[in-house]
């Protein structure tokens, strides 16, 4: 028993906090055998180990005490060591908790106050959510005696089941915390932005918490490291217990934060940019290479959809959501024979219309609206420019805002009736690339299907697009958009 669990908690040594003293808790446990296991390691990294009593069920694990000051003094120290959790934090115990010593059992000596034994039995049994740590039997079940069992049952009844009491999600992350009523309901309001289940709390100490939850505990320290990461939460939010988040003053909601789930592998880092940029937060090059852009938009992924707090699980399931909408769209790989260019495209909702010189144009087909515009002829950057005017003289990127790089132009434009982009690359002595014009009503879809066809362009030869080298696309007959 000496081996499994080395400290005696809240029945050992008590002793009388000082009300002028504060603790820096560290963790809380729910029941005594819990807690005992808990403390036992933090009193082999620490001396000054206490534990108190929350409400309920739960066992607060702290440092000192110690003075105000010294105690904030330390936290930041411990804090920026590593040496204790992110949300520990300082806390003054009323005046009518007891602070009980945690100390190693073999100096506990002879004068152990009774009752010890049954704590180090529980705990030793792994019972760590029974406070009652001594017994095999559910805290709100009242034992029936044996005798009166015999006279109210029959001899053959099978045992009666007792169903364990489940304790709900009962974790807040604490957003802020301000000195007035008026002062929290203006920060509400903005909080609510990124938090719409947030609501309002009277803490004990006359402050008013704005606060997030109830959750798991699990979940609620999770999601608090993917905010805190994301710089949506300051460094010194934490998450607090029920017994301590004092009254409601404006009701909130349970947030719908998945529990932890992983960790599980990152997927290959190019499957993840092409999968952010059709999300709409990668604008990198699809180059396998992580670096700080890839990760920066992995953190607005996880923080927009919040699928899940672990970053493999989070990619895994967007790279899923991306093949299920490709499969709705009908994305299909189309081979341009004048062009000699290949893309994937959605071939239900465009139809070939006509060839202009160096281009291929698609109309919409089955009321999509859209338009697909193919460019290929031979030359370099000058040429790529060169198209680049007549796309937009054309209409088809109205009010354009350009990019334009050494061996690559990208246009992006809209007004109130579509949205059009044109990418266009110089490659192996050619200037080619595509326009998409989509409907105004559809941004995101125009968004992604820019960003599949951007990844999948790619030539391929043939008969038809040798033939047509040497014509030049920017001095052909007057080319109008395909009507919508």
């Amino acid at each position: 028993m000496r081996q499994l669990v080395s400290v005696v908690l809240a029945v050992c040594l008590p002793m009388a906090a000082v009300a002028q003293d504060a603790v820096i808790r560290i963790e809380a446990k729910r029941g005594e055998a819990a807690a005992s296991q808990a403390a036992s390691g933090w009193r082999k990294e620490f001396d000054d180990v206490v534990t108190f009593p929350l409400n309920g069920e739960w066992i607060g694990i702290a440092l000192g005490p110690l003075p105000r000051d010294k105690a904030d003094a330390l936290l930041a120290e411990l804090l920026g060591s590593g040496r204790i959790p992110a949300d520990s934090f300082v806390t003054v115990p009323g005046g009518d908790v007891s602070l009980t010593p945690v100390v190693e059992a073999a100096d506990a000596g002879e004068g152990e106050t009774p009752g010890a034994e049954g704590i180090l039995d529980g705990a030793a049994a792994g019972q760590d959510d029974v406070p009652n740590a001594g017994t095999d039997r559910d805290p709100e079940v009242m034992p029936v005696p044996a005798d009166d069992q015999a006279a109210t049952a029959p001899a053959d009844a099978p045992d009666p089941v007792v169903e364990p009491v489940i304790a709900g999600p009962d974790t807040y992350i604490r957003l802020q915390s301000l000195r007035t009523e008026a002062e929290a309901e203006e920060a509400l309001t903005k909080w609510r932005k990124d938090f719409p289940g947030a609501g309002i709390w009277h803490l004990p100490g006359d402050w008013f918490g704005v606060a997030l939850g109830p959750l798991e505990e699990e979940t609620a320290q999770a999601w608090l490291g993917v905010f805190r990461q994301g710089g949506i939460l300051p460094d010194d939010a934490f998450t607090s217990h029920a017994d301590e988040m004092g009254d409601v003053v404006t009701p909130g909601e349970a947030p719908d934060l998945p529990a932890p789930d992983g960790p599980r592998e990152m997927p290959p880092v190019q499957e993840m940019q092409q999968a952010l940029r059709w999300a709409g937060f990668y604008e990198g090059d699809i180059d396998g290479k992580p670096g700080p852009q890839t990760n920066a938009a992995i953190q607005a992924e996880m923080l927009a959809e919040r699928l899940s707090p672990d970053p493999g699980t989070a990619m895994q399931k967007l790279i899923e959501r991306r093949e299920d909408w490709r499969k709705e769209m009908g994305l299909t790989l189309l081979e341009d024979e004048h062009t000699g260019l290949s893309l994937m495209a959605p071939l239900d909702k465009l139809q070939f219309d006509r060839t202009e010189r160096a281009l291929s144009i698609y109309g919409p087909a089955n009321g999509s609206g859209g338009a697909l515009i193919l460019f290929s002829q031979p030359g370099g950057q000058q040429e790529l420019l060169d198209l680049s005017g007549l796309i937009t003289a054309l209409g088809w990127v109205p009010q354009p805002e350009r990019q334009i790089e050494s061996g690559h132009v990208l246009l992006k434009g809209q007004n109130s009736d579509h949205f059009g982009r044109a990418e266009g690359w110089v490659r192996d002595g050619r200037a080619e690339g595509f326009v998409l014009v989509w409907p105004a009503s559809d941004a995101k879809t125009h968004e992604r299907l820019a960003a599949e066809m951007s990844d999948s362009l790619t030539r391929f030869e043939t008969e038809d697009n040798e033939a047509a080298e040497g014509q030049d696309a920017a001095t052909g007959p007057e080319i109008t958009p395909v009507q919508q």
